[in-house]
């Protein structure tokens, strides 16, 4: 899984709960994604570091809530890359 995938993951779902005013929790990004709570540890803790987000209450920052909307509609790639049939065998 590539960080910076589950990055827009992880800014679409805050920008979703943001908007219907809903209290989010390391616990909820884990349950709606199906991603390691680890990853999403690492990949919010990121976030943060860049501005788009303030990790103690788990809310985006104005760049990060103009990012995340703007992925609401959006075909995101895969959470996991899909393995061919010569690598699963």
């Amino acid at each position: 899984m590539e960080p910076h995938v589950l990055s827009l993951y992880i800014l679409r779902a805050l920008a979703r709960h943001q908007i219907r005013e809903r209290r989010v929790t390391l616990q909820t990004l884990v349950d709606e994604l199906g991603v390691r709570r680890v990853d999403v540890r690492r990949t919010v803790s990121l976030l943060h570091e860049q501005g788009y987000l303030d990790v103690v209450r788990l809310h985006l920052s104005m760049a990060g809530f103009a990012l995340g909307i703007g992925l609401l509609d959006r075909k995101l790639p895969e959470l996991r890359r899909v393995a061919s049939a010569s690598e699963a065998a």
